[in-house]
């Protein structure tokens, strides 16, 4: 007997519907699985045949053939376990064949006949209600993930025994409900406040500037000046994902499977800071088949390079492509897959080898070739895609001891939301547009005009700094969004001045 039972698979963060073909006939005993199956679909067989046996279910002692649909697709992972369990349960006639064209079937099957999460549950849930499928049929632990999509009825079950019941009595059973209250799989339930950093008005400035506009930052200071926990405490200060964003950011952790255990969806920014030692695929990912790297798992949020400069400098060119165009494209001999990566990139970095240099306490004991050589590691089209460039100084004794601290993070949150309500409101007919950041060069001739004054400071800096065209539009994109935290339409000399001050450490040496 022949039946065939829905599942899917992922290829970079966009679902496939696959189809489980199952076929009990005469002939020696024996399973064969085709249809391109890595090797964990391969191991599928003896796992199924051991899970339906102590679940109480026969397993037929037939000619066994499992074909996987399309042929040309490459499927990997244990998440074919259940649909090829339900798949001999429909041919061997030990469950109810009729509704398994209405369902899509997802998840792990242990030896006892339990049913274990998977990742890429989330995107799968979306597609499959896009494909018209009337519900989704995933281990429990999934169900609250699965659920986030409205449009399915999405069915957590615990074992073989629950599922060959559905589908034999499926009155029984009530699809899971999703609390966009009670569920979440991120909480920040303490985050750093702004008021514990005491002086930096400079640095703070810029965070708040970085927040609003969605702009790069880099901070360049001696050890000990505050850098690290200045960047740690931009998250904070940003405005809160809306739930489409939210969906978005989920189903990158969802295929990366960093939501096991978690809860269903991600209602925090991602705040992503690899170390220095990470390789260039880890970043922008990839592997034999594609998955997420750092910055794409940044989406929406912060990618935070400590010691940018202890990175090696082949890693960081990766960053370009992304910073540019918002997404990473990872190409295969078989296909190509491409990974979101809208985020905001914040680095942290000393001005030279000993970390000293330009410091008033103590002295520099590097040469000028040691200096120039530690700058070299930082192309300069990659420094002119950071917005904001920021010197971090040492605080003074009296700034240390004294007990006064700075706003609450609260505060600029506020200020911060403002300037995106604006900018929200500038874009509302260009929705590919979230922040200032993200404006192309029409974009700035629409909204970046200057009057004469602003135009001539703008040009003067151009030719003492020698700024490039995009370092130019960054500088516009900078004095846009302090003019919208200022609460101003039109670009003004004093904003482009500002804007000015954060492009004066482009090559230090």
């Amino acid at each position: 007997m022949l039946a065939r039972v829905w599942s899917a698979s992922i290829v970079g963060i966009d679902a496939i519907q696959v189809g489980v073909e199952v076929d009990v006939s005469g002939g020696l005993p024996g399973i064969t699985v085709v249809g391109l199956p890595d090797t964990a679909v391969q191991e599928a067989k003896e796992r199924v045949k051991a899970a339906l046996k102590n679940a109480g279910y026969a397993f037929p002692m037939r000619k066994v053939v499992i074909n996987l649909t399309p042929a040309d697709l490459r499927k990997e992972g244990p998440s074919f376990d259940l649909p090829i369990s339900v798949g001999i349960m429909a041919a061997s006639e030990q469950v109810n064949p009729e509704l398994l064209g209405d369902y899509l079937f997802l998840g792990e099957v242990s030896l006892d006949g339990s049913l274990r999460p998977v990742a890429g549950v989330l995107p799968i849930a979306a597609a499959a209600a896009q494909m018209g499928i009337a519900g989704l049929v995933v281990p429990a632990d999934n169900a609250k993930e699965a659920a986030v999509v409205k449009d399915i009825a999405v069915y957590g079950l615990k074992n073989l025994a629950e599922v060959a019941d559905f589908l034999n009595t499926p009155a029984a059973y009530q699809p899971v409900r999703w609390d966009n209250v009670k569920e979440s799989a991120s909480p920040q339930l303490h985050p750093p406040d702004l008021k514990d950093v005491k002086g930096q008005t400079h640095a703070r400035r810029a965070l708040e500037i970085a927040a609003a506009g969605g702009h790069n930052l880099i901070f360049v200071g001696p050890p000990g000046s505050g850098k690290t926990m200045l960047a740690r405490r931009l998250p904070g200060i940003l405005p809160p994902l809306s739930f489409a964003e939210a969906l978005e950011v989920t189903q990158i952790h969802s295929v990366a499977g960093l939501l096991k255990n978690r809860g269903s969806l991600v209602s925090d920014r991602p705040f992503r800071s690899p170390h220095h030692s990470a390789s260039g695929p880890s970043l922008v990912g990839g592997g034999s088949f594609p998955r997420p790297g750092e910055i794409s798992l940044a989406h929406r949020g912060i990618l935070f390079l400590d010691e940018l400069t202890e990175f090696k400098r082949d890693v960081l060119e990766f960053l370009r492509q992304p910073l540019e165009d918002g997404c990473v494209t990872v190409s295969r001999t078989r296909q190509s897959v491409m990974f979101p990566a809208q985020f905001t990139l914040v680095a942290s970095t000393n001005p030279c080898p000993c970390g000293y240099f330009g410091d008033p306490i103590q002295a520099c004991t590097c040469s000028p070739r040691q200096r120039e050589q530690y700058w070299a590691k930082l192309s300069g089209p990659l420094m002119d895609r950071i917005d904001l460039q920021v010197a971090v100084n040492r605080l003074k004794p009296e700034e240390i001891t004294r007990q006064t601290s700075g706003e609450e993070t609260e505060t600029v949150r506020q200020r911060v939301q403002q300037a995106r309500d604006r900018t929200y409101h500038r874009f509302q007919a260009e929705p590919a547009l979230r922040c200032n950041a993200q404006m192309q060069s029409r974009h700035l001739k629409q909204w970046c005009e200057l009057d004469d004054a602003a135009r001539n400071l703008l040009e003067g800096a151009i030719r003492k700094l020698g700024l490039s065209a995009r370092a130019s539009d960054r500088v516009l994109k900078v004095a846009r969004t302090i003019a919208d935290l200022a609460g101003e339409e039109q670009l003004k000399t004093n904003h482009v001045a500002e804007a000015i001050q954060y492009r004066t450490i482009d090559r230090m040496q």
